[in-house]
This record gives C-alpha cells, sequence and structure tokens, in this order.
C-alpha cells in the first residue's frame, strides 16, 4: 500500500469594529475594508429589505457613499434588497438571486459582498458569497442586537431545508465584519430583546460576571438605554471572538457550547413557523434547560430562580403551547445530526459554568416543561 500523507493550516484573522453612521461620507471604515489592487475592487451590496424600509434614506446612501469613493471601490449596481427574517432563508430563490447577480457583474475572487441586515439576511447573503466561485470576500454589517453580538461576528452561514433550521450553509470567515450602533434605533421592542437572550447565553456558559451585569441593569436595558446595550453588545462579542478563537470554530467536533438551550430553540421556529423569533424561542430553551439542570442535580434552585426572573424581568414569555408538541424531541435528533458526532447538550453547573452531556432523559425534558408552564402560570417553581 502506499499513501501520501498532507498536512497544513491556515490562519484566519478579521476585525469587528463598532462605529456610528457606517455610511458618512467621512467614516473611513467601510472604506479601509476593501483591499485596493491594480483594479478597483467591485462592490456587490445586498440589504435586508426591513432594514432598507426602516431606513428610508439608506439606499441613497449607500449611493452617495459608493459615489464619493469611487477611487477606492466600484459599486456594481444598486444595492439588491431581499427580505429580512427568516423568509429569506425558507426559499433559496434568493440565494440564486445573490448568485445571479454575481454571475452579471462579473464579481470574482478580489471582489466583495457587503451584507447589511438581520442575522438571516447575513446568514442567506453569506452563503451565496461562501459558494460563489467557492468564496467570494464578504463583509457584514449586522443591524440588529442579536447579529451584532452573536451570529453576525461568528463565521457561519446558512439556509433552512427540508423543515430544519440552517441544515444547507458553509464556514466562510468574513473579511470584516461593522457594527453600527444606529441601526438600533429602529428596532422594535421584541428585536431589542432578542439580542439580549443571546447575552444571556453567552454569560451563563462562560462569564459570570457578565450575566450578573445584565442582572443589574435589566430594566435599563428593558427601557432601551443604549448605552449599555453598546457595552452589552461590545461584551457579548469579545466572548464569542474568543471562543471562535480558543475553541472548534468549524465545527468540527461534535459539541457547540455557544448552543446552550438551542436544541428546543430550534424546534420551536419551525414549529411555530417563526412565530417565535430566534431569541425569543432561545429564551425558552435556556429556561427549559437550566430547570432541566436544577432537576437533574446540577444547578441550585436559587441560581434557577435568578435566571427565571431576569428573563421575565427582561419581558420574554417563557412558556409556549408548543413545548407541548410531539414534535419537540425531535429537535433532540436533529441536534445530533447536525453537528455530525454523538449527542452533546450544553447544561449548567452553575451560573457562569456550562457542562457538557451526551443524553437528555426524555421524562425529566417533560418535567421541565411541566415546571416551566407552572412557573409561567404561579410565578413559582413546582419542583
Amino acid at each position: 500500500m502506499r499513501s501520501i500523507q498532507q498536512s497544513f493550516s491556515v490562519s484566519y484573522e478579521y476585525p469587528v469594529y463598532f462605529t456610528k453612521g457606517v455610511f458618512e461620507e467621512s467614516n473611513d471604515l467601510l472604506k479601509q475594508s476593501l483591499e485596493v489592487r491594480e483594479a478597483l475592487p467591485k462592490v456587490l451590496f445586498v440589504v435586508d429589505g426591513g432594514v432598507a424600509s426602516a431606513h428610508a434614506d439608506l439606499i441613497s446612501q449607500i449611493q452617495q457613499y459608493a459615489e464619493v469613493h469611487g477611487k477606492v471601490f466600484r459599486m456594481v449596481d444598486a444595492p439588491m434588497i431581499i427580505p429580512g427574517g427568516e423568509a429569506c432563508k425558507n426559499d433559496q430563490i434568493h440565494v440564486d438571486r445573490i448568485l445571479a447577480a454575481i454571475n452579471e457583474h462579473g464579481i470574482d475572487r478580489h471582489s466583495y459582498v457587503v451584507a447589511v441586515g438581520g442575522g438571516a439576511v447575513l446568514d442567506a447573503v453569506g452563503y451565496a458569497a461562501s459558494i460563489g466561485h467557492r468564496g467570494i470576500r464578504l463583509i457584514r454589517i449586522p443591524t440588529t442586537v442579536l447579529s451584532q453580538n452573536d451570529s453576525g461576528v461568528g463565521v457561519k452561514n446558512g439556509i433552512n431545508a427540508f423543515n430544519k433550521k440552517n441544515f444547507l450553509g458553509s464556514f466562510t470567515v468574513p473579511t470584516a465584519v461593522i457594527n453600527d450602533s444606529n441601526f438600533l434605533d429602529t428596532l422594535n421592542i421584541r428585536d431589542w430583546r432578542c439580542g439580549i437572550a443571546e447575552a444571556i447565553k453567552v454569560g451563563l456558559v462562560k462569564d459570570a460576571t457578565f450575566f450578573y451585569s445584565i442582572q443589574e441593569h435589566a430594566d435599563q436595558l428593558a427601557n432601551r438605554d443604549k448605552d449599555l446595550m453598546d457595552q452589552l453588545i461590545y461584551r457579548c462579542a469579545e466572548l464569542h471572538i474568543q471562543h471562535i478563537a480558543s475553541g472548534d470554530p468549524f465545527e468540527q467536533g461534535s459539541s457547540r457550547p455557544l448552543d446552550f438551550g438551542h436544541w428546543s430553540a430550534h424546534k420551536l421556529e419551525q414549529i411555530t413557523e417563526h412565530q417565535l423569533r430566534h431569541g425569543e424561542a432561545v429564551a425558552i430553551g435556556m429556561a427549559l434547560d437550566s430547570i432541566y439542570s436544577y432537576l437533574d442535580h446540577h444547578l441550585t434552585q436559587p441560581e434557577l430562580l435568578i435566571i427565571l426572573s431576569l428573563l421575565r424581568q427582561l419581558g420574554f414569555e417563557l412558556y409556549h403551547p408548543s413545548l407541548r408538541d410531539s414534535q419537540l424531541l425531535d429537535g433532540l435528533r436533529e441536534f445530533q445530526e447536525h453537528l455530525g458526532g454523538r449527542l452533546t447538550i450544553m447544561l449548567l453547573d452553575a451560573i457562569g459554568s456550562g457542562k457538557e452531556v451526551h443524553r437528555m432523559n426524555s421524562e425529566i425534558i417533560k418535567k421541565s416543561i411541566d415546571v416551566l408552564q407552572d412557573y409561567h402560570n404561579h410565578n413559582s417553581l413546582s419542583a
């Protein structure tokens, strides 16, 4: 037998910027993120339709920015607008439209796709950019709390297929991520709150100090304190980036620690046909897995009550009738299948300390749902 063994490593770097007014003429961040070679780089902008509607002058701002900085890059066409939210991930036609534009305008591997929008749009646009020419440079400009502190600063892209979340996808390291806090001003309260759920998640599994800081300022955050939200986004993004650098960024293993509460959350989104937003489903999923951690003798009751109380204080509903749907437990199998290894679920040993387990007891899950419903109805634990 003969064989050739090959081994190589690749170093990845990308900046995550925090700014205001990314498309103001005097703001150089985007311009500086576009590497200028002998020929001006081509740039295709793809914009979340919901963001374009909320910011009536956004498209004209982008066009004006491109005109002013025409010596640095060339915008190939007017910004493309695609639907925001899960709609852009549920139908591959939107990815196909982006790929058609990439083809039509000769966007190559030294060109750029700039995605402006919430996490779903970033997922869909990033997926299209990653498969066009096997990888076109991607710049993300997240516009929601959730995308600025979590999904938008990572390396994952995906769309939904076969009734499964992110069944089709890729890992693509962006050239840059630019967080513009001005976009948060127009968010409705549900979208403002959803990103806080992901920050709580990171605090619960990685940083107790961060979690208790959110608890201390819960009322101000719920009432849309912009400065506190900026601090929350920065710290959450920082912890997310640290996790990517120190862990398993391309998910070659069978664990995803930052998906605490997500096995049921992803299934709840699908069962409710996305009437539950991602952050709302994650809040329910975290409440469920926190109760499970308590019933399985990991988490203490006082800590459990702190977690449930904080989620409720921020305005999250912690129970949904879809928790009783027979499909819910399919989420465990799909979670395992998605990661390609043995089942690995993150539970809690304590606030700030996650614990991986490789099996979930269906009877304890059902009991956890009962306890969660009772807490929802009576604001007290029945176990």
